[in-house]
């Protein structure tokens, strides 16, 4: 892997040379991906400050003569905004969230599925939507990982790398910021497949106060508000929701309130406070998730209220258990290897999620002189948690700290422009965490203990940057990030005796204790050359790392999916190579090509053992990811606009072997070749739209909205493979200022999802392949087997439904 690198860091030092000698007679520098047009001006906020984030004013002297263009990075633009908001040779996307504003809402997905390289799971709740960069998180069932989520550029991603996205509601947002690739460098461990910043509206942009209603399909209803306003050198911006529904699944009713709050002080001209908030609340019913068969015959799930208990080759428990999804629990709620055992369905034993989240964050950025800038942050961030979700139910309180400082100055580096940075950042949580057994009948009702976890997480570390302008078209980046990560926990095992009328039922049978105290240590290097060729195709070329620790959690997960130890697994990183451009002939026009190839050591794969159990993670010791990524938005004609993105993902094992056992007997299949679960090669959304510009009809408008996702396997063995899909939407709306007082805007938008009703997956879990032995040999089952019985991995997505809503603006 050092050899790669060496070599390609030659090749890269050739291409410079050659390139710090360009001549280009460049006008203007190509602006980074924007979907959704060309970039607005810069917002300034109270004393030359830019809203949403710290702004520099530059106090460089205007030279006479024509303009003579910055080198990319180098900006006005760029230079007043931190380091992290828009990477210089980052593979990056900013979605606006204009685009959006006359559509309903519930998740992040509908907006984040136009950056390339972004693919979609549906988790545990309306809003938990497992959120993939270039398949990094596709193999969990729910939450995101292996991505940093960030909002305003305060971290939600707790230290032990767990984010999730029940906090956001897209009507909150003005842009989503996406980097894709390891990004280790600037932001981290756990940044394997990169970042995403949610940017909210500052009260300067909201300016009065915003209501507004979705209705639809299966109970569809969120109301909710934003108010805002700048007075003065304050500018204070909020943000509230009530969501609920019904869901499309029997047992999937949901109830969910956020509040969202920033507010950016400028104490003096050269000091600025910003104090972030955010709450959310959520109920969400959950139903058992389904195997291949289940899904074909009954994706929704109907009538799954509860399961006949006859046996298996009974005609009627075979077609019951055929239909629904079920997860086997302790009669008697006590976990052991004898006692009675029932199937039992989401409905009837009432699985649930109850949570809570609440974050505080404070930001004190500091000027120096006109070239030094200081940012310091504080973040609390504690999440509360009540999960009954299967077999077991979690629940856990888990308050988490975060602080960063970094320093920014403006200067030289051997002649050269140049900008530096250097900082470093502490995170630290410490929880105990619950596993119960739960029972078969009530709402979440749990059982006896089974599982006792103590564990903390913290991670240190340091990062440093260096943007060098070589010329006027060529700039490199060099960058740098060296983090230990410590992580201390003990877990406690029970099992109990559960014979009925024995005289020492419901004692302790056995107890263990699993210790962990393991200290990891990483480093994340990246370097970047970014070349404007012509004023309208600027290229990039960058090499880069990621590197994600184990989490506590995944230590105490074993293969059967049970409380147990799992305490070998390692740290997975990545190095990868991105080459790419982005041309921009005229206003009207931009299109982006990336290409990609990452290469895997260790890499963590989660997956499911069965309907109720736990999802374990095991490492693949040798893997790679590679693709490429398309972008194009296109204005033809006044009113008329077209955004479509493409995305390839290649990925493969190249070094595991998995083992797996029948009758005692051990069996090791070579996987190598195979491609990894739970990853589409093929995604795909483009929509077409219509705003009448002018006269009597403006602000009528419509679009219609196509999404693809193509098949996939689910399992190591390459045996089971999901349905591809491709779904049609379209829209109509009406947005148009008023001159009636009170009232400033009235918007009002229908849609129709999934206009030709397809069944679809929405989640599906990777699935363990199954054996038999077979005169004395360990025999992998094929596709008819793991179908029917690889249960545990399923939700479907959406039939046909009709959503509508309307906004006014005070």
């Amino acid at each position: 892997m050092n050899r790669r690198f060496h070599l390609l860091g030659g090749a890269s030092f050739s291409v410079l040379s050659v390139l710090v000698t360009s001549n280009a007679d460049a006008q203007q520098a190509l602006p980074t991906i924007d979907v959704g047009g060309a970039r607005a001006a810069v917002r300034r906020g109270p004393a030359g400050h830019t809203a949403g984030g710290p702004g520099r004013v530059t106090t460089a002297t205007p030279t006479p003569g024509p303009a003579q263009p910055a080198a990319p990075g180098f900006s006005p633009r760029k230079l007043a905004l931190p380091v992290y908001r828009d990477p210089t040779g980052q593979t990056f996307t900013t979605i606006q969230g204009k685009n959006f504003d006359n559509m309903p809402l519930l998740s992040v997905r509908e907006m984040l599925q136009y950056s390339p390289g972004v693919s979609f799971k549906q988790g545990n709740g309306p809003r938990d939507i497992v959120i993939s960069i270039r398949g990094s998180s596709a193999r969990n069932g729910f939450g995101v990982r292996n991505i940093v989520i960030l909002e305003d550029g305060f971290s939600v991603t707790q230290p032990d790398g767990l984010s999730r996205t029940d906090l956001t509601d897209p009507h909150a947002y003005a842009a989503i910021d996406v980097y894709r690739g390891p990004s280790s460098a600037l932001f981290g461990n756990f940044a394997n497949g990169g970042a995403i910043n949610f940017r909210t509206r500052s009260g300067a942009e909201i300016d009065g106060v915003q209501i507004g209603s979705e209705f639809g399909s299966y109970g569809y209803l969120n109301n909710f508000t934003s108010i805002g306003k700048k007075v003065g050198n304050v500018d204070i911006a909020i943000f509230a929701s009530d969501v609920r529904g019904d869901g499309w699944t029997l047992h999937n009713r949901y109830d969910t309130q956020t509040v969202n709050a920033t507010m950016r002080w400028q104490v003096t001209p050269d000091d600025l406070l910003t104090f972030k908030f955010i709450h959310n609340q959520l109920y969400a019913d959950l139903s058992s998730r389904l195997s291949l068969n289940q899904y074909y015959l009954n994706p929704y799930q109907s009538g799954c209220y509860a399961l006949t208990q006859l046996g298996a080759t009974d005609p009627l428990g075979y077609l019951n258990r055929s239909l629904c999804g079920s997860s086997g629990v302790p009669l008697t709620g006590l976990n052991g290897t004898s006692g009675p055992f029932v199937q039992t369905t989401g409905y009837l034993a009432g699985f649930n999620r109850d949570d809570r989240r609440d974050v505080l964050g404070l930001r004190w950025e500091h000027n120096f002189d006109a070239n030094t800038f200081w940012r310091t942050q504080v973040i609390y961030d504690d999440k509360n948690i009540s999960q009954p979700t299967g077999n077991t139910a979690a629940l856990q309180d888990e308050p988490a700290v975060n602080a960063t400082t970094d320093i920014t100055r403006l200067g030289s580096l051997a002649g050269f422009e140049a900008r530096h940075f250097a900082g470093l950042y502490f995170n630290r949580t410490r929880y105990t965490s619950y596993t119960n057994n739960t029972l078969p009948i009530g709402n979440g009702a749990t059982g006896a203990i089974q599982a006792k976890q103590n564990a903390m997480m913290q991670n240190l570390g340091a990062r440093g940057r260096e943007e060098v302008a070589l010329s006027r078209d060529v700039t490199l980046v060099l960058g740098l990030a060296t983090e230990t990560t410590k992580i201390a926990a003990v877990q406690e095992q029970f099992t109990y005796r559960n014979s009925l009328g024995s005289s020492n039922f419901a004692q302790i049978a056995t107890w263990q204790g699993i210790p962990v105290n393991k200290t990891y240590w990483n480093v994340g290097p990246e370097a970047s050359v970014t070349w404007r060729v012509w004023p309208e195709f600027l290229t990039h070329f960058r090499a880069s790392s990621g590197y994600g620790t184990p989490n506590p959690g995944q230590l105490f997960v074993n293969s059967q999916g049970r409380p147990g130890a799992n305490t070998d697994l390692k740290t997975q990183r990545n190095n990868g190579i991105d080459i790419g451009f982005d041309w921009r002939p005229n206003e009207t026009l931009l299109f982006s090509l990336t290409g990609f190839h990452e290469w895997y050591q260790n890499e963590q794969i989660s997956q499911s053992p069965g309907a109720g159990l736990l999802n374990f993670t095991f490492n693949a010791p040798g893997s790679v990811h590679r693709g490429f990524e398309s972008l194009a938005d296109w204005r033809p004609f006044d009113g008329w606009k077209v955004l479509a993105n493409y995305t390839y993902n290649n990925q493969i094992f190249t070094n595991f072997n998995e083992q797996l056992s029948a009758g005692g007997v051990n069996g090791y299949f070579n996987r190598a070749g195979n491609k990894i679960p739970n990853v589409a090669p093929h995604t795909a959304t483009g929509r077409l739209g219509y705003d009448q510009p002018y006269g009597d009809y403006k602000g009528f408008g419509a679009f219609v909205e196509y999404v693809y996702q193509s098949s996939y396997f689910l399992d190591n063995g390459n045996v089971l493979t999901i349905p591809s899909y491709g779904l049609v939407n379209a829209n109509v709306h009406f947005d148009r200022d008023l001159e009636f007082w009170p009232v400033k805007n009235f918007s009002a938008y229908f849609e129709v999802r999934n206009i030709f009703d397809k069944n679809w997956v929405a989640s599906a879990n990777n699935v363990t392949n199954t054996v038999a032995l077979v005169n004395g040999l360990v025999v992998q089952n094929g596709y008819a087997q793991l179908a029917q019985n690889a249960t545990g991995s399923i939700y479907a997505g959406n039939p046909r439904l009709f959503q509508g809503g309307v906004k006014f603006k005070f």
